[in-house]
């Protein structure tokens, strides 16, 4: 339990989930590349058709997009756990704490749409 009655804190905290919000939300992108870097390689190939190619860049694409949809609900329950730390005192008047936390679970739930749909596509 924190002790400071600080706002700062809770603002640390706060940067600190953005930051994984950040970071999910770029493995998610990465992950979108990786998947369909495998059409750009089978053009850009002299030969032929290779569908190796193209389920090997699939699935690797589509684990950048779940692990990316993992940390943003992973990030959330720890933020959600810091948030339980803290005292009243601690939080600005009028100020929501939970926004940052429900921009990651959207995140994390169009990440795994996006997963689902490139899934079912391929």
């Amino acid at each position: 339990m924190s002790e400071s009655k600080d706002p700062r804190v809770l603002f640390a905290a706060e940067r600190t989930l953005l930051a994984w919000n950040r970071t999910s939300v770029a493995l998610i992108a990465f992950g979108f590349l990786i998947e369909r870097s495998g059409l750009l390689i089978q053009f850009a190939s002299e030969g032929e058709f290779d569908p190796t190619v193209m389920r090997v860049t699939a699935w690797i694409g589509l684990l950048f997009i779940v692990v990316g949809a993992a940390v943003a609900v992973y990030s959330s329950k720890q933020y959600a756990n810091v948030l339980k730390t803290l005292q009243p005192s601690e939080f600005p008047d009028g100020y929501s704490a939970r926004w940052g936390m429900a921009v990651n679970v959207v995140v994390a739930v169009l990440g795994l749409g996006l997963a689902v749909t490139l899934l079912w596509v391929n």
